[in-house]
């Protein structure tokens, strides 16, 4: 009997460079700007052929989401709701706990879009049987650009030589001019048991608080106490850049992390969405709206808070988003 192949969706991000059209209430993976879908219906979508269950992992406040996209979708899944967002570590551990030791979890985050299925597919299958051989695998993308808002891993063959962070614009043409290195993903794909060994060797007091919410879980739903007592670290920190278990899949397929307007501006462009003859794009409104003397700009319309920005600049939308959280503004809710 083979073991069972399971999606875990994370879903935990609130997306504040996308604001305002990314709340609290509606995170940029629901927002239904993709052909009348959101980027989570499309992740769940893409990996439905190729896994016999699905785990979503959550939070109160967008629980409810997920669940209107996947009874409109009809798909059956384990649900896993954080009482309060304690990074990606605990979040994987729930769901490994709640998987059989040997299952194999491919987690992915759900705010992605990921282009050419068959490259797709083929970096999947090959990932599931490095997993098989007990490798934690992580999947790095052929990188298209220098690009300043992904982390990077150095790697040989199917070896992580390291993990690096977000760069500058020089180290990100460095990396690219070196030819091995790999966008850094956020996918991962692993034995349950595997997973959970090597978080135990690394950080035991995760693992054991991570462990402890779950046991007390009432129908998937975690406690707030139980919950705030699990460190907050990220699954890289906490396993990735110290397993000696690690694999890389070199992947060919196209892939953003839609983590900012420039990657929305990109995509949709692609997709058709009109922009004027200087690469001006309005996102958000049917009104009217027109530009004069400037260029790769977008104008980002909603019915509480307009947003204009240069194109290039749209890291920064990150410091309004820190600014209003400052206020205690209801405009990120």
């Amino acid at each position: 009997m083979s073991s069972s192949i399971i999606h875990v969706v994370l879903t935990g991000g609130v997306g504040s460079r996308l604001w305002p059209l990314s709340r609290k209430s509606q995170p940029k993976q629901y927002l239904e700007l993709f052909e009348g879908k959101s980027l989570f219906e499309m992740t769940v979508a893409r990996n439905s052929h190729l896994v016999d269950q699905v785990v979503v992992v959550g939070n109160v406040d967008n629980c409810h989401l997920s669940r209107k996209v996947l009874e409109k979708t009809q798909t059956s899944y384990i649900d896993i709701v954080e009482a309060t967002p304690r990074n990606t570590a605990a979040a994987i551990a729930f769901a490994a706990f709640a998987a059989a030791p040997d299952a194999i979890l491919i987690v992915t985050p759900s705010d992605h879009i990921i282009d050419e299925m068959e490259a797709y597919t083929s970096a999947i299958t090959e990932a599931i049987a490095k997993a098989q051989n007990n490798y934690i695998v992580t999947f790095g993308i052929v990188p298209t650009k220098p690009e300043t808002g992904f982390g990077y891993i150095e790697y040989r063959g199917d070896t992580v030589l390291a993990f690096r962070e977000k760069p500058n614009k020089a180290t990100a043409i460095d990396f690219i001019s070196r030819g091995n290195f790999l966008w850094n993903s956020g996918m991962f794909c692993f034995k349950a048991s595997v997973l959970l060994d090597e978080l135990k060797a690394f950080e035991p007091e995760v693992y054991a608080k991570a462990q402890q919410a779950w046991e007390a879980n009432q129908a998937g739903q975690l406690d707030y106490d139980l919950s705030m007592a699990i460190p907050s670290i990220s699954i890289d920190y906490a396993v990735m850049e110290r397993s000696k278990k690690i694999k890389v899949v070199a992947s060919q397929f196209a892939w953003s992390d839609l983590g900012s307007f420039e990657s929305v501006y990109d995509y949709l462009v692609a997709q058709g969405h009109p922009v004027d003859a200087q690469g001006n794009m309005v996102i958000g409104t049917d009104v009217f709206s027109t530009f004069i003397g400037l260029k790769n700009t977008i104008f980002v319309s909603t019915p509480d808070a307009n947003l204009i920005l240069q194109k290039e600049q749209s890291q920064d939308v990150k410091y309004i988003y820190n600014e209003l959280e400052r206020q205690g503004s209801d405009l990120l809710n």
